[in-house]
């Protein structure tokens, strides 16, 4: 027969939100919020760079596509 008398551990909603994920890919919160941010802003500008060439297509000819493969890049170094 199996123990019933032990309880399952409950993670709490917290770690869960903010500490599981950044400690799979082997960072602190911190870490990992200044990993995204700073991918975030890029995403950002790269986002701005294809409307502007979207509107003008002599401008920025190829500044979202060299950040995106520059973002793909550091996304797989790090796994």
């Amino acid at each position: 027969m199996s123990d019933m008398s032990q309880t399952p551990t409950r993670r709490s909603p917290i770690a869960t939100l903010f500490t599981d994920h950044p400690a799979a890919v082997n960072e602190t919160f911190l870490q990992h919020m200044r990993f995204a941010l700073g991918f975030s802003f890029w995403l950002g500008v790269a986002s701005m760079a294809a409307l502007v060439h979207a509107i003008i297509p002599a401008l920025c000819e190829t500044t979202a596509s060299r950040i995106l493969k520059r973002l793909h890049a550091k996304i797989m170094a790090r796994h």
